[in-house]
């Protein structure tokens, strides 16, 4: 059996990640532009920064199983069922780390934590610069998306006594929160966070339009995919006080790059797509556990858990 995971992983993930498989398994960890050399000879394909679709099958003729993270925007899995390739996301396995990263950042930004550590370790040598705070306590939390992680974003939210709207696809309510449009949502909220895939659907779905009707103090997080907002509309918004600020962990092009605007504004708070790995760098213990298991039901010729293949 011979797995080939995708990414960009320093060494200390990298080994990590290796003492999470069976010894007994062949496990290569490749940059994407290095995977072609490991594609003919591999059984299980683990993708990351790595689009997945029919040309890259063809050099993959031994493939029985495409196991993503929670995210399978990467992965064309009609090309995958064509070729007979399961295909498989970790939905759920990570919502906890997510959503416990939302409330980091909610803590962070409204308690001037990174201002105030900043302050703190000049030893004196600045003034006590100005900022302003607040309670998270009766602000009203706007939930986009009410899957795994927008469900444990309400539970958390509501534990800090916010007020939870919520919008979800089709219709979805969520018990304990309030049913909205996206337009109402928007435009009641202290705090909009997204919880969307991203597809056709919701590519830019936030947008001048949404940004035009959101409270001035508002804050935006994004911890779901980067392109589920039009980045450079957005940075309009920061710059001109159109709304409060933003916590973002994922961008419409991943790596961030070093000359964004982003990285010069006071009012966001950034962080590089790490929100899903709770245990150390680019690691979650129960991410690597979960892709085992689904691995070795594939080995015994076992239907694997959450399964996107149609037929």
């Amino acid at each position: 059996m011979k797995i080939v995971m995708t990414g960009y992983f320093p060494d200390a993930a990298r080994r990590r990640i290796r003492e999470s498989f069976p010894g007994e398994w062949e496990l290569a960890i490749v940059s994407p532009e290095d995977v072609d050399g490991e594609l003919p000879t591999a059984d299980v394909l683990i993708p990351e920064h790595l689009r997945v679709d029919a040309a890259l099958l063809e050099k993959a003729p031994r493939l029985k199983l495409v196991q993503t993270g929670a995210g399978y925007d990467n992965v064309s899995v009609a090309d995958c069922t064509e070729c007979g390739v399961q295909v498989c996301n970790a939905a759920g396995v990570n919502a906890a780390a997510v959503a416990e990263h939302v409330m980091a950042f909610l803590l962070c930004y409204y308690k001037n934590l990174i201002v105030l550590d900043r302050f703190m370790k000049a030893q004196g040598r600045e003034p006590m610069p100005e900022y302003s705070g607040a309670e998270l306590s009766r602000k009203t939390i706007g939930i986009i998306g009410l899957g795994n992680v927008g469900r444990k974003v309400a539970e958390y939210s509501r534990a800090f006594g916010m007020r939870v709207l919520g919008c979800g696809r089709n219709g979805a309510a969520l018990p304990g929160a309030e049913s909205r449009s996206l337009k109402a949502l928007c435009r009641e909220s202290d705090i909009v966070s997204i919880h969307v895939p991203l597809t056709a659907e919701t590519r830019h779905m936030i947008n001048t339009e949404v940004f035009s009707i959101m409270k001035k103090d508002a804050l935006l997080i994004n911890t779901s995919r980067g392109a589920v907002i039009e980045e450079a509309q957005l940075i309009r918004a920061l710059q001109d006080g159109q709304i409060g600020g933003a916590c973002l962990d994922v961008y419409e092009n991943e790596p961030l790059s070093a000359d964004s605007p982003l990285r010069e504004l006071n009012n966001v708070i950034l962080t590089p797509h790490t929100a899903g790995y709770p245990d150390g760098v680019l690691f979650h213990e129960k991410r690597c556990e979960f892709f085992v298991g689904n691995i070795r039901r594939v080995l015994l010729g076992e239907l694997p858990e959450c399964r996107l293949n149609t037929v």
